[in-house]
């Protein structure tokens, strides 16, 4: 079932997420759902808080992008980024900001460790356009956005931007919940 993406002001993309202790319907549901519905958007990662749940569980897949067309759809469970190594600026943009792209550095690689949708532990070192997806992804469980990681000047250039999602002055392709906006604001 495609499900409803939060927008840039909503509080639950602030909050940190509380662990995923194990799988059960009720998750195995949650996955299918943010499967379909990043599909649907189209996007290449999707965090749970972005569906309006607090977990820490994310679901990629880069397929769609020629040069990563053999990389198999990962879901990701209580993610830890063990290491990281160089570094690498390119733009990025997020489903919970349609519209809003900006120029983000961030280690070139990471060593990972996290549970598969079996709940089986696993560990793997990415690199390139999965380890950008699986950093930006993990900042959403940690509450934040790739928004936060811009440079001053380039925060300044996305502001209005921000300020018309939180006003719910914005279009997306896809369903999303409205932002609350507070009287007298919009």
């Amino acid at each position: 079932m495609i499900v409803p993406i939060n927008i840039y002001s909503d509080e639950v993309l602030r909050r940190k997420t509380v662990s995923v202790t194990g799988i059960d319907a009720t998750i195995e549901e949650l996955l299918g759902n943010m499967f379909e519905t990043m599909y649907n958007a189209p996007g290449i990662g999707l965090a749970a808080p972005q569906v309006g749940r607090s977990l820490r569980l994310l679901v990629v897949d880069i397929s769609c992008i020629r040069e990563y067309e053999n990389v198999k759809r990962m879901v990701v469970i209580n993610p830890r980024i063990l290491e990281s190594r160089g570094y690498k600026a390119m733009e990025e943009g997020c489903l919970s900001l349609p519209g809003v792209q900006g120029d983000v550095v961030r280690p070139a690689s990471i060593n990972l460790s996290w549970r598969d949708e079996h709940f089986e532990e696993r560990t793997g070192e990415f690199s390139g356009m999965l380890a950008r997806v699986l950093q930006h992804e993990i900042d959403h469980l940690d509450g934040r956005l790739f928004v936060d990681r811009l440079q001053k000047r380039d925060r300044r250039k996305v502001q209005q931007d921000l300020d018309d999602l939180a006003g719910g002055r914005f279009s997306a392709s896809y369903p999303v919940v409205p932002p609350a906006v507070h009287a007298g604001q919009a």
